[in-house]
């Protein structure tokens, strides 16, 4: 099936035939490889990182709740918004200086962070983080793969071992790290992204990259197509009862930052296996949209119960930990579904898509915690719960417009840029 190129997606024209070739141990890839693949670790360690110090810095910076959670807010907005536009400057300026580019701003704004005074400047400076966020993500995975010689089934390995790990220790170590001062995580961020600026800058060389100039205004025509506007709708929702539960739970929860990086370390372990393993088991015994029309209810009746056991910090670990295995299934087969709805290149395609779904992740936690505010805790996780109901409606109802999105299995490419992109969210 065509999809069109584009420099951002590096995917060599034996792409098909590359999961069919000698296999390579995952140990042996070249040295730009681990480099791309070390800053992906980090990067995505980044989602949580900020989790275990909220209610430290709203204590320490005389913060609302509701102002802390716009820490969210603004980096996932931002990173929306960008999306846009990242295609567009990766097919003029190339794969690596669009890498380089992300995880400059990263290393500048996550060091503003931690020498910033006020939860105001924070706010701000996430945003600008949020900017160089989006950059690297969405060339990160598509240049692993054009850097991996000798078969691309060990890359593809490599980036799931890469995030998996990413997503569990990133909470751990802001717990950590945040257990001596909330500046601890931001100086690691600023500190492991400056090293995986200079690995990239040194070792990723090679021949110059295709560059097919992609229009500004590609993403945004790209959601007239009926199916890749009824994901986006739907991811929207989602996403709402994502950051709800990533974003608003270490209040109720009551521990220290040591103890809520524990509990989403657990959180990330759990989405990082169903993710990487449990989704395509499934994907392959039944249709894209069953898989979500089963996982989103259940999740929608987890999260339900995390509203019902607030009170109760244990219960409340578990339905954390148990919602971060619907998480991970329902992150693949989303991301994976938008691959398949549209023929066009999949930057564009996961642009439009990151770009509406993020919308619903900037919004949620600043609600999550006004709600909190004005009905108590039990009532952010019910507002989650109705928002992934109706993700749940709007794939039942555009069922027809997703019928080809069933039709085909993802390859190991597929696959893997599916969960790629839906966990980088």
């Amino acid at each position: 099936m065509s999809r069109g190129q584009s420099n951002v997606e590096l995917e060599r024209e034996d792409r098909p035939t590359s999961t069919h070739s000698k296999p390579v141990s995952v140990w042996h890839q070249p040295m730009r490889v681990w480099a791309v693949a070390f800053a992906c670790v980090v990067a995505f360690m980044g989602i949580g990182l900020v989790d275990p110090i909220l209610p430290v810095i709203a204590e320490q910076l005389d913060a609302t709740p509701v102002q802390t959670e716009l820490l969210f807010t603004s980096y996932l907005l931002v990173t929306g918004l960008a999306m846009l536009v990242t295609s567009f400057v990766s097919s003029r300026i190339g794969a690596k200086a669009t890498l380089l580019a992300g995880l400059g701003l990263i290393v500048v704004f996550a060091l503003l962070c931690a020498l910033s005074g006020s939860v105001d400047a924070v706010i701000l400076f996430r945003g600008g983080w949020g900017l160089g966020n989006a950059l690297f993500i969405s060339t990160a995975l598509a240049t692993i793969v054009g850097a991996a010689t000798g078969g691309s089934g060990a890359a593809i390995v490599l980036y799931e071992a890469a995030l998996g790990l990413g997503i569990a220790v990133g909470p751990l170590l802001g717990g950590l790290l945040g257990s001596v001062s909330w500046r601890g995580p931001f100086f690691g961020v600023a500190v492991l992204m400056a090293i995986a600026f200079i690995a990239i800058a040194v070792l990723l060389r090679g021949p110059s990259d295709k560059r097919a100039p992609i229009p500004l205004s590609a993403p945004i025509k790209a959601l007239r197509n009926p199916s890749l506007a009824v994901l986006a709708i739907a991811a929207l929702f989602y996403n709402i009862g994502f950051f709800v539960l990533l974003a608003f739970s270490p209040f109720p929860l009551g521990f220290g930052a040591v103890g809520i990086g524990l509990t989403f370390f657990g959180w990330g372990v759990a989405l990082a296996i169903t993710s990487v393993w449990v989704a395509p088991v499934l994907t392959r015994r039944m249709p894209r949209t069953t898989v979500l029309l089963l996982v989103l209810p259940l999740l929608a009746l987890d999260l339900v119960a995390a509203g019902i056991l607030v009170e109760s910090p244990a219960a409340l670990v578990a339905c954390i930990i148990v919602g971060g295995l619907f998480l991970g299934v329902l992150n693949t087969v989303l991301t994976e579904s938008v691959m398949e709805s549209t023929d066009l290149p999949r930057s564009v395609a996961s642009s439009s898509y990151s770009a509406v779904r993020f919308l619903g992740g900037a919004a949620a936690p600043p609600i999550a915690a006004l709600l909190w505010h004005l009905y108590g805790p039990t009532v952010p996780y019910v507002f989650a719960a109705a928002s992934v109901a109706i993700a749940a409606a709007v794939i039942a109802f555009g069922r027809r417009s997703l019928a080809h999105v069933d039709e085909r299995e993802a390859d190991a490419a597929d696959e893997a840029a599916a969960v790629f992109v839906g966990d980088a969210a």
